[in-house]
């Protein structure tokens, strides 16, 4: 792409790679996503995480692009949120949780398609969970759990259909969005 300037992307996919269903070799997702023209591809773990540069700047079409390539590749929709490097390194900036003093499986982010407002989650009596906490961003959502996600009631909680109507949502833990950003630097 002489000449234009590229954004550097992460690519979140939503249950890919769990418990063996679904499955999208990462190999398979970085050739896809140079396949559809973007740069610099490289992929985070097993469970659906990829960076990649793009003139482009737009995250819907992103996303929805990817959405739709997964599904000729392997046979099955998933579901993708993009975000830029930008928005990640905001994100993390913005932790309301002392994640440097925190380990990596006690702080989690929920990343939404949009904005979500403190009204969907007024029904939630939030100082029944404690010491477990939660804080809206813009669009994400910052957990505290300290036992982990597996053990968190308020994540069950909060992954309720009430809450989550109308909106797509994924999880990552702190360490996974501490190597986004670290990733995903211009």
């Amino acid at each position: 792409m002489v000449g234009s300037m590229s954004t550097r992307y992460a690519a979140l996919l939503r249950g890919i790679n769990v418990s063996g269903h679904r499955r999208v070799p990462m190999a398979e997702l970085r050739a896809l996503l140079t396949d559809l023209g973007h740069t610099g591809v490289a992929t985070h773990l097993q469970s659906g995480n990829a960076v990649f540069g793009s003139a482009s700047g737009d995250e819907g079409t992103l996303g929805a692009e990817l959405e739709r390539a997964v599904e000729e590749h392997f046979g099955f929709r998933v579901d993708v949120l993009v975000r830029t490097g930008r928005y990640l390194a905001q994100v993390a900036e913005a932790c309301p949780f002392p994640a440097d003093r925190l380990e990596g499986r006690q702080l989690h982010v929920t990343f939404f398609d949009r904005s979500v407002d403190a009204a969907r989650f007024a029904s939630l009596d939030a100082a029944a969970f404690l010491p477990e906490e939660f804080r809206l961003g813009a669009r994400e959502l910052y957990l505290y759990a300290p036992d982990g996600l597996g053990r968190s009631k308020l994540a069950d909680a909060l992954a309720r259909p009430a809450l989550n109507r109308g909106v797509l949502a994924t999880t990552r833990n702190w360490n996974t969005v501490a190597r986004l950003v670290e990733m995903t630097r211009d």
